[in-house]
């Protein structure tokens, strides 16, 4: 399942953690926002850990998941589709 993660954080501390953190599970297609293709188990892991990093009094993190029959109707402009990384890669 896809899971889009967006997020509004004015501290950039905690803004460069989160998006570090973040690199760990997906992609980075716009400067506040990551596709994470994750299992319901790693979605949840993912939403544990990501509350411990932000100051929900300032901040706005969003989570939203999206269905594989949602995913292929994505259209966008000016970047590629979501796509799920591949299972291995070859080095």
């Amino acid at each position: 399942m896809l899971v889009l993660v967006v997020y509004d954080i004015p501290d950039d501390k905690r803004r460069t953690k989160l998006s570090n953190f973040l690199e760990g599970y997906g992609r980075r297609v716009q400067f506040s926002v990551f596709e994470c293709f994750l299992s319901l188990e790693e979605m949840r892991q993912l939403f544990e850990k990501s509350k411990k990093l932000v100051k929900p009094s300032e901040d706005n993190v969003r989570f939203y998941w999206i269905s594989e029959e949602a995913v292929s109707r994505v259209l966008t402009i000016g970047s590629e589709e979501p796509a799920a990384p591949p299972n291995y890669y070859v080095i």
